[in-house]
Formats: C-alpha cells, structure tokens, sequence
C-alpha cells in the first residue's frame, strides 16, 4: 500500500484486546474513524449500550467510550462494511489454546484468525494494511499473508504488521494512554517499511516517538511470547521461594523486598499469591513450549513448561494447606472464597486460580460461598461447569452458592479464603465477620493482602502465603 495516511481504521473482534485498545485510538486521534465489528450482536449491543453497561470491566474503560462513542467510535456486526471502508485493519479475535487434534492442550488455536484473514480477502477491494493484534505463535503473520495473497482481488495489495499488545487487565487504560512501549514488526521490504511507518503514525498522535519500536515480523511475534513467559517465570520464582519460606519461617515479603532492591531485578512481579491466572500467561508460555517442541528443542520447551507446572503446584498446594489446617477435613464445612477474577479491577475469570481452589474444595465435599464484586453470577456457573465436566450443574449448584456481599459470604463459615486481591476485601469490618463466623475462625490470606497480627488479635486463626510460623 503506497499511502502511509491512515483515516479509517477497522477492528476485528470487540473483545478485551480490540475494545479498549481501539478506543484509546479513536480519542487521542480524532480525525481517525474507528469502528469495531464483531459478529456477536449481544456484546456489540453491550458496548452501545445507553447506560454504558459495556461487556468489559476495565477502570477508565467507560470514560473513554463516553467521550469518542458516536463521534468517531462505532460498534458494529456489519464486519464486511468495515472491512471495505478501512485503509489498517486489527485483527484482535480470540487464540485460545487447542482442546483436541495436534497440540492440544499446547498450541493455540488459529481458527478465528484465519476466519477474519479469509473474510479481509473475500471482501476487500482495495489496498489494505492488515494488522495482527492477537497474540499468536511465531510466524502466523506468514500463513496469514499466504491467504490473502492466494485469495485477493485484482489491484489489492495487503501489507501484514505484527503490533501485539501488553497491556494489563485492571490498568489496560493507563497502559494505553502511557505504554512503556509500542511494538510494531513488519517485513524488512520498502513496502513493509512503508506500512509500518503508517502504523507508527497513528501512534506518533500521544506515545512519544522514542517508545515506538520497529522490528522484524517474527521477533515482533515472539517477543509477545517472550514478555509473557518472562512474567509469569517471576511468578512461579517468587511462588516457589514462598513454599520455602513457609517450611523455615522465613517471610516471603520481606525476600522479596530484599531481592526486589537490587537494580538488576527490581520490585516489580515478585508479590506471592496462591497463582497467577488470565488469558495469557498460561497461553502464551503453552505456545512457547509447542513451539519449542515443534523446532526439535525439547530442552527449551521443558525449561519453560516448568512455569506452568509450579503454578498448578501452588493451587494446589494452597488448597491442601486449607483442608490440612481445618483438621484435615473439610466435608459439609462451609468455605467463603473472596474473589472469583483472576486479579483485582477486571471481571475476567479465565485461568482463575479461585476456580481451581473451589473445584478441589468441592472434591472435598465442602459447601463453597462466593463473593465477587465484578464477575457476574452467570460466568462463575459457567467456569464451575467447564472445570468439572463430570458434574452436572445442579450438583454443583447444591454445594456452591453465589453471596452478594463479602458479610454475606462469610456468615457461618468455617474459614474465609481470600483469592482475589480486591480493595474492599481489605476494608472489610473483619469484627462483624468474626462474629458471624463458626469457631474457631480461619482466614486463608492467597493474596498478602490483609493485616494478619490485626486479624489474629480479632481472634481469628490466620494462615498467609509465604509465611512461616517459626519464629
């Protein structure tokens, strides 16, 4: 594509990537018309919403659709319409990792990628930059551009970018509006070159220059695969080291202090919890080990498939600690699980380490309350469903119930377990839960976040992770 002057942009997928990214795009550049196509009417409708009830919870996310939303921000299904009128098209739709056939359980799984590739081919007709904005294995740019040649128009040309995105759900706005970094790859052609300086100028309208990085294709691609896995590595380090320090009596806060205070590592993602969960690590560290094992380097995929496998440890290691310290049974004990969202300031529950507590709490013929204050009651049914396949819902239904208020979870429980890391938890009037509880009164700290000497003076047993009882 010669003209490097983007006025129209089109999204494909209107989902936690697409939504609020493009968003961000359409206020800091006005004179850009964005829209956003999805094939889903009930989230396209949600995010036209008069009330603004979008179907996304992100702090700052409603502000930003209030302000551009009907000027130069549409929400549409008319994904063909947008298609033809862009001149750069997002492609942001769902990778989910394989549930069967090859990799499974590894891979990620490309189909929508390659339904919106196909569709970009079948309907445009005009020079197009395509974007790739969904996380993606290493060179899914070249299968994608291998599409659209195989199947464009006469006198359509289409330019593949990778841009992956690194935002963090709960700050994902302010991550847009001040990214550490912009990171677009493009083939290393006068024509790629081109595309990508398009791109950049798009950008080039509220991120200084300096934090736009142009790069190659592929270690565009893997460099979101690389970020990831190198998060979520810290993690399960500090995680692992947390199991360690509750068998000595050391603090994991206070290593991880010490450790954090060198410059060489820094503070940052050294906070034990009981896992980390979302749509990403997990995926994106499978998908390294896939790729991996794909280029015949079975040393590397093991290296990092242990990130994975310290992460389910520390679940599981959490929830044992529960039935071991309530005398090691937890049948027709009930069990308040404060928080149901991977982390705090988002409703995304996918990957959730609180599913997995309440599954195994289940398999222990425990009564589970629930309490969230963002993920709505129908997604939490849903996440139990999908995670024990074997049990109908009703069954779960008679062990599980959904509270709406952390007192309310709490009321004649025989331990609260904090897996969410939610502000309001640690505002709680942990009196008024103490003396609704049954006694004695455990609370299960997943997430460092409650004064611990002040609950023990209330008169609970309070149990944090990462820290041993030796003195």
């Amino acid at each position: 594509m010669s003209a490097t002057k983007v006025t129209k942009i089109c999204c494909i997928g209107a989902g936690y990537v697409g939504g609020p990214t493009c968003a961000v795009i359409a206020l800091k550049c006005p004179h850009i018309k964005v829209t956003i196509v999805d094939l889903n009417q009930a989230r396209i409708d949600a995010w036209n919403s008069p009330e603004f009830k979008l179907p996304i919870y992100e702090p700052g996310l409603e502000d930003v659709v209030r302000q551009a939303r009907g000027r130069n921000l549409f929400f549409t299904t008319e994904v063909d319409k947008g298609i033809q009128e862009a001149d750069l098209i997002f492609v942001s739709v769902n990778t989910p990792t394989k549930k069967s056939g090859v990799g499974a359980g590894f891979a990620a799984d490309l189909n929508y990628v390659e339904l919106a590739t196909r569709r970009i081919a079948a309907v445009a007709n005009s020079s197009k930059i395509v974007v790739e904005k969904s996380t993606v294995p290493c060179r899914t740019a070249e299968s994608m551009r291998t599409i659209l040649e195989a199947n464009s128009k006469p006198n359509c040309r289409f330019d593949i970018l990778s841009n992956p995105e690194f935002l963090a759900e709960g700050t994902a706005i302010s991550d847009l509006f001040k990214p550490d970094r912009v990171l677009i790859g493009s083939l290393q052609t006068a024509e790629g070159k081109a595309a990508c300086n398009a791109l950049a100028s798009v950008y080039a309208n509220w991120v200084p220059t300096e934090r736009i990085l142009t790069v190659g294709l592929w270690s565009s691609e893997l460099s979101k695969l690389a970020a990831n896995a190198m998060l979520a590595q810290r993690i399960s380090s500090i995680n692992a080291l947390s199991a360690i320090c509750e068998a000595t009596g050391a603090n994991i806060d206070e290593v991880a202090h010490a450790v954090g205070f060198d410059s060489r590592v820094g503070p940052k993602f050294l906070r034990a919890s009981v896992g980390f969960g979302g749509s990403c690590f997990q995926k994106d560290i499978l998908n390294l080990v896939y790729l991996s094992e794909s280029l015949h380097l079975p040393e590397v995929a093991e290296y990092w498939k242990q990130v994975v496998v310290m992460n389910e440890y520390q679940k599981r290691r959490f929830s044992k600690t529960v039935v071991d310290t309530l005398f090691n049974t937890i049948t027709g004990k009930r069990i308040a699980v404060l928080g149901f969202a991977f982390k705090a300031d988002t409703g995304d529950t996918r990957e959730s380490p609180a599913i997995t507590l309440i599954r195994d709490f289940q398999s222990e013929k425990a009564l589970v309350n629930i309490y969230d204050p963002q993920v709505e009651q129908d997604q939490i049914w849903a996440d139990l469903a999908e995670a024990s396949p074997a049990t109908p819902l009703a069954s779960i239904q008679k062990q599980v119930s959904i509270c709406d208020s952390a007192l309310a979870a709490c009321k004649n429980a025989e331990a609260v377990v904090i897996a969410t890391e939610w502000k309001e938890f640690r505002e709680i009037d942990w009196e008024e839960v103490y003396r609704g509880m049954n006694k004695p009164a455990f609370v299960f700290d997943g997430r460092l976040l409650v004064d611990a000497e002040k609950l023990r003076n209330i008169g609970f047993k309070v149990t944090t992770i990462g820290r041993g009882e030796r003195l």
